[in-house]
């Protein structure tokens, strides 16, 4: 921890710690940093050996429909509209003659329906007329589409396409913060840190199971420390400010 030179005595004293974010241990030697992260990667890696997102899906539309989907929303809510949905607009040329009401219909108790819906016909559409019907396979190309950004589309090239992604939600941004990998807020930040510290083949596994981890032990309000197998990796031993609800955006 830096030391700053008290007033007057000449006594050093430590610098007050940010109640906001843990502390990036060896956040200034990049080395250090990368094996802190490669430690954590692996002890994601045997309490979830399997790390793929929990959405249900066919196809590459259907990916990124699905994903679409799940903003603000849990997985398995999304799992059980997705069927009916598919079964009548099975692709992106099928979405994009949608009529709107149904789609809104059948999506409904997703949450904010109407702008998921919006989002799927417009998204669809620009796949008819710049792709072929097609979901591309680069991050400048997705990135283009209505409701997709840098976390939707780390989904899809990591688990259509099989090419590194990391995808960083809500809870990746909680959990690096907490466990000390980054300092920043900012999802894009957040990536180009992790980037820096772990090898391109770890950065979908690791996005993943940092989310699985998220969910299910490292929650915002009520983290379950006593239970957390990441524990002596955490400099807070997840003590962390309450998550802040955002308005629902491009992920």
């Amino acid at each position: 921890m830096a030391l700053e030179r008290g007033r007057g005595s000449g006594a050093r004293k430590p610098r007050p710690r940010s109640s906001h974010a843990a502390p990036a241990v060896g956040a200034g030697d990049s080395s250090a940093l990368a094996k802190r992260a490669g430690r954590i990667g692996r002890g994601l890696a045997r309490l979830y050996p399997e790390a793929r997102i929990s959405l249900d899906f066919a196809t590459p539309w259907q990916c990124l429909a699905a994903t679409i989907l799940s903003a603000q929303c849990a997985d398995e809510r999304v799992n059980r509209v997705t069927p009916a949905l598919f079964r009548e607009f099975p692709d992106a040329a099928a979405t994009a003659a949608a009529d709107s009401a149904r789609i809104e219909e059948l999506i409904r108790t997703t949450g904010f329906f109407r702008q998921k819906t919006r989002s799927l016909i417009a998204t669809a559409r620009a796949l008819v007329e710049r792709f072929g019907g097609e979901v591309p396979g680069r991050m400048e190309a997705l990135v283009t589409l209505p409701g997709v950004g840098r976390k939707t589309a780390n989904v899809i090239l990591g688990h259509v396409f099989k090419r590194p992604g990391l995808a960083v939600d809500t809870h990746v941004r909680r959990l690096t913060r907490r466990l000390g990998l980054t300092r920043n807020d900012d999802p894009g930040r957040i990536e180009a840190d992790l980037q820096k510290s772990l090898p391109p083949t770890e950065w979908t596994a690791f996005s993943m199971r940092l989310i699985l981890h998220g969910r299910r032990v490292c929650m915002a309000r009520a983290p379950r420390c006593g239970a957390c197998a990441l524990a002596p990796e955490c400099p807070r031993t997840g003590v962390a400010p309450p998550a802040v609800d955002r308005p629902l955006r491009p992920e």
